[in-house]
């Protein structure tokens, strides 16, 4: 029927039948754009983005000339989501804004850092493990008190013996892990005078081999990383046992969201070594997990091992320490790598930036 008819009507039919094919191609080129995705030839599944990713910002912080940072056990992020690095250098304490500018530093007494955390009035805690101490600062960085004899390790009520982290409960009671040279949590009333203490060394449940940092949520449950014995023990206030998470990671640092997400990093579980001392030294991979209060894994990040002495960015090597601003953020310390790192949180929807309350942005669980 279309070869009989004249040929100007023909050639002005195909022209009319190409403009809409090319119209349907350009508007499904176009709903692809919109979509975040690209048809392809031969593509056999969507390239939909179903995990949340991480991306590393590599000139994070802007760090001064002649800033030193040494190996870097820890960080925390304050209401201003201001970070706080804790560095075995000099100066110890060194402050950056989220965007990576450097606000200022303090210099405190600290012979090796190991553990800086917030109260809930916004005073620093420092935790010194090569000086058998835990001081408590106020935000400007004047000492308000130590707790422990400083140089002086011990086992009893008034002595740590290289303590590893340090938690406050909104009422003011004050809980250590007690942590290289003993194995156990010390408990503190809110004028720090010595309530209990409780654990020994062992891997039964209760004991520990490394209680290397510890958290309290909103309830006032305690959650120890338990890091020889790779788990996580859950305590109450009294000390009584209430969960074990275990085989799940090697727990190195922990940190808590104001939401009750506990985080943890460390690396994945591993056998000892003949030539270990201490479990993971090295760790034999890098990652990050998140866990709801019931022990439930709600989220688990890795990352690359770095090499000693030619880290890139986005490596780690020797994670020890992670913290989270209001934007979900993660930064992490590196004890080998002698750095802190800033990763930007990106969502599931077409690789946007994700922050906390967005339409888009993943409920909260």
């Amino acid at each position: 029927m279309f070869d009989r008819l004249p040929i100007r009507v023909r050639a002005r039919l195909s022209a009319v039948a190409a403009m809409i094919v090319l119209g349907g191609l350009a508007s499904l080129a176009a709903a692809a754009e919109q979509a975040g995705t690209e048809e392809k030839p031969g593509l056999r599944y969507p390239h939909v983005n179903a995990a949340v990713t991480y991306q590393v910002v590599p000139q994070w912080p802007r760090r001064p000339a002649g800033l030193e940072w040494g190996q870097t056990p820890a960080v925390a992020v304050d209401p201003q989501d201001r970070v706080w690095i804790f560095t075995r250098a000099k100066p110890e304490v060194q402050i950056y804004s989220a965007g990576g500018e450097f606000v200022r530093a303090l210099r405190p007494d600290v012979r090796r850092a190991h553990a800086i955390r917030f109260d809930p009035q916004g005073n620093l805690w420092l935790v010194d493990v090569g000086d058998h101490v835990v001081m408590q600062l106020s935000p400007e960085g004047k000492l308000l008190r130590t707790l422990g004899v400083r140089g002086q390790p011990g086992d009893d009520a008034t002595h740590f013996n290289q303590p590893t982290d340090v938690a406050v409960t909104p009422t003011g009671d004050i809980f250590v892990s007690d942590g290289y040279g003993n194995s156990r949590v010390v408990h503190l009333d809110r004028d720090g005078k010595f309530v209990k203490a409780w654990g020994k060394r062992g891997s039964a449940p209760g004991e520990f081999s490394i209680p290397h940092a510890l958290v309290i949520d909103s309830r006032g449950t305690i959650y120890v990383a338990d890091r020889n014995n790779v788990r996580i023990q859950v305590f109450d206030e009294s000390s009584k046992l209430l969960d074990v998470w275990d085989n799940l990671l090697v727990p190195w640092g922990l940190w808590i969201s104001k939401d009750d997400a506990i985080w943890a990093c460390g690396c994945s579980p591993m056998a000892w070594r003949e030539e270990d001392e201490c479990l993971s030294c090295p760790p034999k991979d890098q990652l990050v997990m998140r866990f709801d209060h019931s022990g439930k894994v709600r989220q688990v990040w890795t990352f690359p091992k770095g090499e000693d002495g030619k880290e890139r960015p986005g490596d780690l090597n020797w994670v020890h320490g992670v913290a989270l601003d209001s934007k979900g953020s993660l930064y992490l310390s590196d004890i080998i790598g002698k750095r802190v790192q800033k990763f930007v949180r990106v969502s599931r929807e077409a690789g946007t930036a994700y922050s906390p309350g967005s339409p888009k942005a993943p409920a909260r669980r």
